[in-house]
């Protein structure tokens, strides 16, 4: 199955916020990894413990990108998340996280 994929307003303004380069890093790794399988954990996707971000995590380099299946439609992927991992820092939106 394909799954679509969509950013939620505030992935979007945390998208915005990244450099030309990483942008297009984020959407080629969404590209690839979130159409097939998504709730399959491989080397770069893993489910996550109980957070307030999102319930799976998808790892390209430094970046992050956090994501859930819909419930109500399970072919559409919804991207809530992107930050950028310094050391053992999260950075979402400017702004320290903890997971």
């Amino acid at each position: 199955m394909v799954y679509r994929i969509r950013f939620a307003e505030s992935a979007e303004e945390h998208f915005a916020q990244l450099t030309a380069r990483q942008q297009a890093i984020v959407l080629d790794a969404v590209k690839v990894q979130l159409r097939y399988e998504p709730l399959r954990e491989t080397k770069n996707r893993k489910q996550l413990r109980p957070n307030p971000l999102a319930p799976w995590e998808l790892r390209v380099g430094s970046l992050r990108v956090f994501y859930e299946v819909d419930a109500l439609e399970p072919d559409l992927v919804n991207v809530l998340a992107i930050g950028i991992k310094r050391g053992n820092r999260l950075i979402v939106a400017g702004k320290e996280i903890h997971i």
